[in-house]
């Protein structure tokens, strides 16, 4: 289990996939650069970021989902480590930013999608809102998509929100993390700390 994280009141949590660009998100916004290896699997336990001041932190949970070199047991206990996490913390956290891939992530949930499968970036969404966590959907790398809306209008439906997407402003957020353009996100993850009376940590945002 995980057992670092600060004594903060406040969270805002990344969850995703391996390889979805949730460090280099983590970066952009910090500003602070934290270990992000080649091979996937490097974040094992939570990365935290805190702000000696603010009773608030960013937590980077790890990747979950397939791993090459990975055993299937590890990638359970992560999952379970994750799910863990945000139950015991769920009251804390203002926003969960659930980052995927922009480019793959309709396949790799067409792929998952089964009578007895749900894809984890479904069943992650689903599982956040049960939570009662305001959840933003970073749709990540999206200087590598031509079909812009059209991808969008898809993981919409995949997620079960009826598209277009542009409705969902609050939850879908296209993003260029690497490129550092998360306007989208920002305005998002700001719409929901207003909600909360957290205009306060807009200066993060």
């Amino acid at each position: 289990m995980f057992d670092t994280r600060p004594d903060r009141e406040a969270e805002v949590v990344l969850v995703g996939r391996s390889n979805v660009g949730k460090s280099t998100l983590m970066r952009e916004l910090t500003g602070h650069s934290f270990d992000t290896g080649s091979k996937p699997g490097v974040t094992r336990s939570p990365n935290h970021y805190d702000w000696a001041s603010e009773d608030f932190v960013i937590t980077d949970l790890p990747g979950f989902g397939f791993m090459s070199g990975v055993d299937e047991d590890h990638r359970e206990q992560i999952k379970t480590d994750i799910v863990r996490y945000l139950e015991e913390y769920a009251e804390n956290v203002l926003v969960a930013i659930l980052v995927v891939d922009g480019k793959s992530v309709i396949d790799i949930i067409d792929r998952h999608s089964g009578p007895d499968e749900i894809p984890y970036d479904v069943e992650m969404f689903h599982f956040l809102r049960d939570l009662g966590i305001p959840t933003v959907v970073a749709v990540n790398k999206m200087d590598k998509v031509d079909d812009r809306d059209d991808r969008l209008d898809e993981l919409c439906d995949r997620l079960g929100l009826l598209p277009p997407w542009k409705q969902w402003q609050e939850t879908i957020a296209p993003i260029s993390a690497k490129k550092g353009q998360l306007g989208p996100l920002n305005e998002a993850v700001r719409s929901h700390l207003h909600e909360q009376n957290r205009d306060d940590l807009f200066k993060f945002f």
